[in-house]
């Protein structure tokens, strides 16, 4: 039997409104919980994550400049903010996983199978996209703006901007990375065809420049480092999205209808 013949026979969890706030809420401080533990030891490291943090900008730093606290509080809240972040970090997985749990009863056994692997895959390109943007892109972006600064003044960049950029640009890239993701969901969820997408591949590729022109940094070399890669992410979606709603063969086709038929 087709599996749209399963989902109206299949009868979902169902539960009155306060059975499912108090399980929304058992799950929000789990969630809640997973980060205050995560964040107990990236509080006690402070110091040597803004040091891994802090070590692009500092390899293209004039010999003898040094990073600069210009607030009162900056040494204590900078330090902070950038433990809750990475803790957040760390624990996503499991608060992902939480939320997961806690929708998956409303949903169909083919929905289930197509959003664990999705789900999976957005958590794992989402750490890609942010590997990508330390690993190349901060090196390139800050290489670019030291050598162009004015003659006679000195580099001495703020800590606290520092880190807003840094997860700023964090996060723009571990988003800009779900771009397959989002194409396969538009073509499962059928609010747009493969064939669709393809046509309108000049419209993403033009969509996508604009992005990276927006989230990044006003080099070239930054925009192509964001550009290129969700562009090859997009053609690699429609390639997943083409195996995911490929039709079945007429063999196959036969078969189901017999096997529905009995």
């Amino acid at each position: 039997m087709s599996d749209d013949g399963d989902d109206k026979k299949e009868k979902l969890g169902e539960g009155t409104l306060i059975s499912h706030l108090l399980e929304l809420r058992d799950r929000l401080v789990r969630a809640c919980a997973s980060v205050f533990i995560a964040l107990v030891p990236a509080i006690i490291f402070r110091n040597e994550i803004f040091d891994w943090l802090a070590r692009p900008i500092q390899a293209k730093l004039p010999e003898g400049a040094k990073m600069i606290i210009t607030g009162v509080t900056q040494g204590f809240t900078t330090p902070l903010r950038l433990s809750f972040f990475v803790a957040l970090f760390l624990a996503m997985p499991y608060v992902l996983t939480q939320l997961w749990r806690f929708i998956s009863p409303g949903l169909y056994k083919r929905e289930k199978r197509f959003a664990v692997p999705l789900l999976v895959s957005s958590i794992v390109l989402f750490y890609v996209g942010v590997f990508f943007a330390y690993q190349f892109v901060f090196p390139a972006a800050f290489g670019f703006f030291t050598k162009i600064g004015l003659k006679g003044v000195e580099i001495r960049p703020e800590i606290s901007a520092y880190v807003d950029f840094a997860l700023t640009m964090f996060l723009a890239f571990g988003i800009a990375f779900e771009v397959p993701v989002v194409v396969v969901l538009l073509t499962l969820t059928g609010l747009m065809s493969v064939e669709k997408l393809a046509q309108s591949r000049g419209y993403a590729v033009i969509a996508i420049f604009v992005a990276a022109a927006i989230l990044t940094p006003p080099d070239i070399g930054s925009q192509l480092m964001m550009a290129v890669p969700m562009w090859l992410l997009f053609e690699a979606g429609l390639l997943f999205a083409r195996l995911l709603n490929r039709k079945p063969r007429d063999g196959d086709s036969t078969a189901e209808s017999s096997e529905s038929k009995a």
